[in-house]
């Protein structure tokens, strides 16, 4: 047993369906946030949720994924992320140059 998703005029919470809002850019959907009606981001995470990998430079990592996989050193009381656990070994052999780059 299923209900229909059709959207035609009618209003969703944050945003309108068959109505161009004012700054509007998809297809007539104003987002004036980015969670959907349940709470889920659906912009993938924020900023602060992010780091780069002070190895392999330019690997963007979601701290929360990295932490949960242990793929993360303190190193003078400042925390690195890694994008993958070949980039562990590196930075514990010279974790001041590594974290001198970030």
């Amino acid at each position: 047993m299923g209900h229909d998703h059709a959207h035609g005029d009618h209003q969703h919470g944050d945003h309108q369906h068959g109505e161009q809002a004012e700054g509007a850019h998809c297809g007539g959907h104003a987002h004036s946030t980015a969670t959907s009606p349940h709470g889920t981001n659906l912009l993938g995470p924020s900023a602060e949720e992010l780091a780069e990998c002070p190895v392999m430079r330019g690997s963007t990592v979601v701290k929360a994924d990295a932490e949960a996989k242990g793929l993360f050193r303190d190193y003078e009381g400042q925390r690195y992320w890694f994008c993958c656990a070949g980039c562990e070994a590196p930075f514990d052999a010279d974790p001041a140059k590594y974290a001198a780059a970030v």
